[in-house]
């Protein structure tokens, strides 16, 4: 579940080093855990406006909701996840 991600968890990973941190949750409405995928949502928006303040692009951080059977579209946000974190490096 999307739910279990931690702010602490992405700000780590950009801090570690990584270009860029992709979150992937259930289609909203459809979270087996009820709220999972949005409380995720709101912690993805407050890393967003935390890596602005501190002068770090926060395009670097994205949340995708989608299903397991929606290959094709991860397929296009990994695609464009990478070339966003390459423009920005």
């Amino acid at each position: 579940c999307s739910g279990r991600v931690d702010m602490l968890h992405l700000l780590k990973a950009i801090e570690d080093g990584a270009d860029g941190v992709c979150v992937a949750g259930c289609l909203e409405g459809e979270c087996h855990f009820v709220e999972g995928n949005l409380k995720t949502k709101k912690k993805v928006l407050a890393v967003k406006k935390a890596l602005a303040a501190a002068g770090v692009e926060p395009e670097r951080v994205e949340m995708f909701n989608l299903s397991s059977a929606m290959a094709p579209e991860f397929a296009r946000i990994a695609s464009e996840m990478t070339a966003t974190v390459t423009k920005a490096n």
